[in-house]
């Protein structure tokens, strides 16, 4: 038998264990207190690790209690979407849907469209020149609003909708000379600016569910609800990519590509959104995010937001100032967001993680610096024919995007 020297169990220590009261899930403020509780057991677990103690433990409950507060954050925004999908449906319940009195003939036109392809004269009001059929108005509004909740960025931005193929904005140079002379001196011409214009054409995304013929008849589900939330999930998960990172081949350019060094850098008449390093070859730094946050002209400053992911999120909430007070804060009010040093927090799914060289956040006021642009309707075209015995139906929205003014906007880079 193999000798275990005495003491030797002694180095071994239990896995710490995170027990925290878990809060009602429908009530909000029992959650945001569970929230703050949870990041001042974070702050004692973190302020003990970094007292140069080697302790795999005390890391070890860092980290999960970092995941918790994360979750519970999540949980937290879960519960205020569904409170507020209930008072939406309240009101549609009333007659009204979105901001838009309800058609309950229109909207029975379209759920008899939905189930046997009937379209009467009162539902041909929703036909395109084109001869395509569009969704009505009440089911459009609500994915554009579905939208515009689960993708950060369309929910920030500024949001055009057209009524033709594409979008053209012209920009000045700003290059017009200027000078001082005397009373009587001779004023020779100076330089002028010059125009250049930028493109926005909208890419087309699209959905293609099938749904057999015995479903439509037999189902007792509301199709058009059941229909849209598929549909807007989806769509929102393909927009939040483009948004970030797309690279205009049908679908919007993300605002990644143009920042200083990326594809797009010099696309934009007036330059590249500027990049400040965080101040460490593979991590976030308090320094960094202070000279990310005063870099962006005060002009800019009074609706600018932090976007960034949930892991990188995680690392934020471990930096301190000067005088060893935490920059992350956790949200004290119903609606409100996180905050690093005051400033809100957005938390985009599809940014970079933190590794060297990566752009991991954004600063800035989006709705100046990024534009989403929307082709009017929401079109669905209904095929029994394709797939017997399915029937399909075909989702189509034209969106596009693109930096409109890259001024209002920084990007942290991981980097020394």
């Amino acid at each position: 038998m193999k000798h275990i020297a005495p003491g030797a169990f002694a180095l071994a220590r239990p896995r710490a264990v995170i027990t925290m009261p878990r809060a009602d899930a429908n009530d909000p403020k029992a959650m945001l207190a569970q929230i703050s509780a949870a990041f001042e057991e974070f702050k004692k677990a973190n302020d003990e690790s970094l007292k140069g103690k080697a302790d795999v433990v005390v890391s070890e409950k860092v980290e999960r209690i970092n995941a918790s507060i994360s979750a519970m954050e999540s949980n937290f925004q879960k519960a205020l979407d569904d409170m507020n999908a209930k008072l939406a449906a309240a009101n549609i319940g009333a007659g009204v849907i979105g901001d838009l009195p309800g058609d309950p003939e229109y909207v029975k036109e379209f759920k008899a469209h939905m189930r046997n392809g009937a379209v009467s004269a009162a539902i041909t009001k929703g036909t395109d020149a084109d001869g395509g059929y569009l969704a009505p108005i009440e089911w459009d509004r609500t994915i554009t609003g579905k939208l515009k909740k689960i993708s950060p960025i369309r929910g920030n931005a500024r949001v055009v909708t057209i009524s033709v193929a594409g979008f053209k904005k012209l920009f000045t140079d700003r290059a017009i000379g200027s000078g001082w002379v005397g009373e009587t001196a001779s004023r020779p011409a100076t330089s002028t600016p010059q125009l250049a214009s930028l493109d926005f054409t909208p890419g087309e995304i699209y959905a293609n569910p099938a749904i057999s013929q015995q479903m439509l008849d037999d189902s007792a589900i509301d199709l058009e609800v059941w229909l849209s939330d598929e549909v807007d999930t989806e769509f929102a998960r393909q927009e939040g990519i483009a948004f970030v990172g797309g690279d205009g081949v049908n679908k919007p350019f993300g605002i990644l590509t143009y920042v200083t060094g990326a594809a797009n850098a010099a696309k934009h008449p007036w330059g590249a959104i500027e990049v400040k390093n965080s101040g460490a070859a593979a991590a976030l730094t308090a320094d960094g995010f202070i000279d990310l946050f005063y870099d962006l002209p005060g002009e800019f400053s009074g609706n600018a937001k932090l976007y960034t992911n949930r892991l990188s999120i995680g690392g934020m909430r471990k930096l301190k100032d000067g005088q060893g007070n935490y920059l992350w804060q956790p949200a004290y009010a119903l609606g409100q967001p996180s905050t690093l040093s005051g400033v809100p927090i957005v938390e985009v799914s599809d940014m970079p993680n933190i590794a060297a060289g990566n752009i991991v956040a954004l600063y800035g006021d989006m709705e100046a610096t990024y534009m989403v642009v929307d082709r009017v309707g929401i079109r669905v075209l209904r095929d029994p024919f394709t797939n017997k015995p399915f029937v399909h139906f075909y989702t189509t929205k034209r969106v596009g995007g693109g930096v409109y003014n890259p001024e209002p906007m920084r990007a942290l880079k991981i980097s020394a």
